[in-house]
């Protein structure tokens, strides 16, 4: 790099010598870009799983709270357990319980009072037999779009009103998931899907 003198040099110019360094120790530079770069993923990721969240938090809230008002149990679509082995091990529930949990993996419900087996298309359930549905992060497995659609006209035929919760296109986590085949956002109270290409 050179003697101790033209570090005193670039140091005592003070930001402005930066480049120079940058330049003389390239190394440094691809450094300092890379941490930049994993800092600046790792803090919009954050964001966007904080926001992930707080959404489904919210949606499940406002599930119970249409459940109880309106009377009737609370059907909860997905597991709160899931399928992760970490999540179901750690007993950390990814949100809250229904009066009757669903899912087509009986250990993504272990631990709720009232487990059924059942596929989201096909739900074993009387017409309007619940007060509210609570859907999370279930209908993008589904394999196409008219699954997917299928799903929802079935959770709107057994509860008085559908909250869903799903992932956010931002989340890089979302685009690994292999078995994510669908996106699915919601503007304006509508849910819309559509299919990944994977």
């Amino acid at each position: 790099m050179g003697s101790a003198m033209e570090w005193y040099q670039y140091l005592s110019l003070g930001l402005t010598a930066w480049p120079a360094v940058y330049l003389k120790v390239p190394w440094i530079a691809h450094a300092l870009w890379m941490f930049g770069l994993f800092l600046g993923l790792g803090i919009w990721q954050g964001v966007v799983f904080l926001c992930e969240t707080m959404d489904k938090n919210k949606k499940y809230k406002a599930a119970r709270a249409a459940a109880v008002a309106i009377g009737k149990p609370l059907l909860v679509a997905g597991g709160p357990l899931g399928v992760s082995r970490r999540r179901r091990f750690l007993k950390l529930m990814a949100h809250g319980q229904g009066d009757v949990c669903l899912d087509i993996d009986p250990r993504a419900f272990d631990g709720c009072p009232c487990g059924v087996v059942a596929d989201v298309r096909y739900i074993p359930f009387a017409d309007k037999g619940f007060g509210a549905v609570f859907a999370s992060h279930v209908l993008e497995h589904l394999p196409s779009v008219a699954d997917a659609q299928k799903a929802l006209a079935e959770l709107d035929r057994v509860a008085e009103a559908v909250f869903v919760a799903y992932p956010y296109r931002q989340s890089i986590v979302a685009w690994l998931i292999p078995s994510h085949h669908l996106w699915v956002w919601q503007k304006e109270g509508k849910t819309y899907f559509k299919q990944r290409r994977i």
